[in-house]
């Protein structure tokens, strides 16, 4: 018989009061005893409070996340493991993940956002796939703030660095600011990776006998109970006493560790491997066991420490960056060790997996737990919380914004101010800290509607974009989830490539109260409708809840990372105008929402009114349009409508690239009868804007009939020496390129140059 865990010496007592400090229920802990037969040990305690917490366990989520589409003939893996892969055709396979690091970068905002960029990385090579690309989705509070611009430049900077260090390319993402976000940024990372089909390895623990390995980084102090840290809301004087949660990273280190594992994956000595992520050894060792129906035992004394006298509570828990649990078939343990060794990384054996199905650590032979796997993972109590809709927002969105359409001063103050507002101007300041060349497989880097990168060896590539507008959601949520899905979908369409799938990541306030549990439920049916009407498929995600401080929620904030396949590069199509005499034309109709709009929101200091209504089936034809019109190569350009409405895009269709004296000008008539606010500002989903030869301008215009989409000719593209120029029924503008080169490329730097902003709070 074997024995079961006694209490440790020096451990605390299991208490009601240190219970609650796990964040655990009486009820919760109730449901524990009876699993376990007994009271559980304080290293039990932890192991389930990092397993039910909301990070690991989605508790308040799961039952919600169940109505999300997940299955099509392309889908290779859907949610469940590191990462979820689709088919990306000649035999390649596209292993793809987006994950939120918003809790450590609110209080360490260099080493939150790039120990973000490790763990991303780490769920797509777990794979078997080669990271090949990262993007990202950034939401902060008004750059007007000092502490703002000290988050800010920091993120971005941990972004930087550690993508730079290890050598991926960063291709594209998305840069939002409101207020809504100024004590709790929202950081979430996206990485693709690519492999041969037949490469695919799963987080698994098969074979009993086989052994147990511990890769990598030795384990620290850092991050310990990191995964309850992120499913708990912040509180004044987080940002000095919540250090000790958020983890350091070594890029260096995951360089050596990335080429490692994929070299374990390629030897065949291996059967699954995993990132010991959010709670560490505890998640890695119970999900590998759990998807396989079999058991892990562990020896904590054989865990490589970087600190003396860690207890079994610290090593289970800890965070440390760059480390794997490897499972290595029995007899194959050195040739394991030589690979590492090969990579200047260790290799221990802490354990083998069993028949019994239970979750066992021993300390220097003495059990200090021994838990059922399948209850740590598959048993983590799920609730479906009650929801009702806050009547603060509820009086925004129906007030009468019309009063508000009248811009206070000049029309063209307005467009300029619009433009140069920091959420809409160029994000040149953020990029061109990351490295978007490196591996020289980048096609379209940040800038345009969607990153590209090549398959190695085809003419294919992917595209991919990252894309949620916050004010939409938390006007509507039903609503700005759908456009979100929308959204990104037609700027990875705009490129030419086909959406096939889409990651997400769920950022919300708590889920106790009704009112967030309204946006989260209601988000969550948007994307479920969308997802489903445009054949784009959930592979995985993430939720963050308790986005909080003091209890002021950020806005819901669903962000979408979207991939698509396009089968030809030499089709791909780009944002700018072309050529001198192109033909311009709009696909879709303009109908002026301003609700929600970056208009409001620079102009008249509001979020108020109803957000831009989706309509999935003119989405879904005009998707298939724009990828058909670059299949047959009639289009030069392809911009999507999208914040800042067709003012914003018009701008970046003129300037282009950020390179000085660039840019074409362009003449514009738009004859709908809506006021020329809502008409310039209105964010109207449905509506690309596509450039063409004069002469093709005909089939354009043919093809998009054909796909039951408007498509009307609004103007003509004119010289680098033009002015954006544009006529409407009773105002007209006339803009100089310079102004507005100096409005949309200086807005960021302009702020974050002043004095003290990215270095002191």
């Amino acid at each position: 018989m074997i024995d079961s865990p006694l209490p440790r010496p020096g451990d605390p007592p299991v208490t009601a009061a240190l219970v609650e400090e796990h964040g655990l229920s009486p009820e919760e802990y109730a449901r524990i005893v009876r699993i376990l037969g007994r009271e559980a040990t304080f290293t039990e305690l932890g192991v389930f409070s990092a397993m039910w917490s909301e990070h690991c366990g989605y508790k308040n989520s799961k039952r919600l996340l169940r109505l999300l589409p997940t299955e099509a003939p392309w889908v290779i893996q859907g949610p469940g493991e590191n990462a979820g892969v689709i088919d990306a055709g000649d035999g390649y396979a596209l292993a793809f993940k987006i994950e939120s690091h918003n809790h450590p970068s609110a209080v360490e905002p260099y080493q939150g956002a790039a120990t973000g960029i490790g763990g991303i990385l780490r769920d797509v090579f777990t794979m078997g796939a080669r990271p090949v690309a990262t993007l990202n989705s950034l939401h902060f509070g008004d750059l007007d703030h000092p502490h703002v611009r000290y988050l800010f430049g920091g993120v971005v900077r941990g972004i930087g660095d550690y993508g730079n260090c290890v050598g991926i390319p960063s291709t594209g993402g998305e840069v939002q600011f409101d207020r809504g976000y100024r004590d709790n940024p929202i950081v979430n990372a996206m990485c693709l990776g690519l492999m041969r089909r037949e490469d695919l390895i799963r987080g698994t623990a098969e074979g009993v006998g086989n052994t147990l390995m511990a890769v990598g980084a030795r384990t620290g102090r850092d991050g310990i109970h990191g995964a309850t840290f992120a499913s708990e809301e912040l509180s004044e004087g987080d940002d000095v006493s919540s250090r000790p949660q958020v983890q350091v990273g070594d890029p260096f280190t995951e360089k050596l560790l990335l080429e490692a594992s994929l070299e374990l994956i390629a030897s065949g000595h291996i059967v699954g491997i995993q990132d010991m992520g959010a709670a560490g050894l505890t998640s890695s060792g119970a999900e590998m066991a759990g998807r396989s129906g079999t058991g892990v035992e562990m020896e904590v004394a054989q865990v490589p420490v970087r600190e003396e006298g860690m207890t079994p509570y610290e090593i289970l828990l800890s965070e440390s960056q760059e480390r794997m649990l490897v499972v290595a078939a029995a007899g194959r343990e050195e040739a394991v060790r030589e690979i590492l060794e090969k990579w200047e990384l260790e290799a221990a054996t802490i354990g083998r997996v069993t028949a019994s199905g239970a979750f066992r650590v021993l300390e220097n032979g003495a059990p200090v737990a021994d838990i059922p796997a399948l209850p740590l993972t598959e048993g983590c109590p799920t609730y479906e919380r009650p929801g009702e809709e806050g009547e603060e927002v509820r009086a925004l969105r129906t007030m009468d914004i019309s009063p508000h359409v009248k811009p206070p001063g000049a029309l063209e103050d307005a467009f300029l101010q619009v433009t140069g507002s920091p959420t809409v101007a160029s994000k040149q300041w953020v990029y061109e800290q990351y490295d978007t060349t490196v591996r020289a497989n980048s096609i379209e880097r940040p800038g345009g509607d969607a990153g590209v990168i090549r398959i190695p060896g085809t003419r294919r590539g992917i595209a991919a974009t990252t894309d949620c507008n916050g004010r939409h959601t938390w006007l509507n949520p039903r609503v700005g989830a759908m456009g979100a899905v929308a959204e990104a979908a037609r700027n990875v369409a705009c490129t030419g490539a086909v959406p096939r799938a889409i990651t997400n990541c769920l950022n919300f306030g708590s889920p106790l109260k009704p009112q967030i549990m309204h946006q989260f439920r209601e988000a969550v049916l948007g994307m479920r409708d969308a997802c489903a009407f445009l054949e784009t498929p959930v592979t995985g995600g993430n939720v963050s809840f308790y986005n909080e401080t003091d209890g002021k929620a950020v806005y819901p904030t669903p962000v979408i990372g979207m991939v698509g396949v396009l089968d030809d590069l030499e089709k791909l199509v780009r944002h700018p105008f072309r050529n001198d005499g192109d033909a311009i034309l709009l696909l879709g109709n303009n109908t002026g929402e301003l609700g929600g709009s970056e208009y409001l929101y620079v102009l008249h200091d509001l979020v108020a009114g109803e957000p831009p209504p989706v309509d999935l089936a003119a989405e879904r034809q005009l998707q298939r349009c724009i990828v058909a019109l670059a299949t047959e190569g009639r289009v030069r350009s392809a911009h999507d409508v999208s914040s800042g409405g067709l003012a914003v895009t018009l701008t970046e269709c003129c300037l282009g690239r950020p390179r000085a004296g660039g840019g074409l000008g362009a003449t514009v008539r738009l004859d709908d009868p809506i006021p020329a606010t809502a008409l310039l500002f209105g964010e109207d989903h449905g509506r690309i804007v596509v450039s063409c030869a004069p002469g093709d301008a005909g089939a354009v215009a043919r093809t998009a009939a054909g796909f039951g989409v408007p498509c009307a000719r609004i103007g003509a593209v004119t010289t680098p020496s033009s002015p954006l120029v544009i006529e409407m029924a009773q105002e007209s503008l006339r803009i100089p390129l310079a102004a507005l080169r100096a409005q949309h490329f200086g807005a960021i730097p302009g702020i974050m140059n002043r004095t003290g902003t990215s270095q002191t709070g």
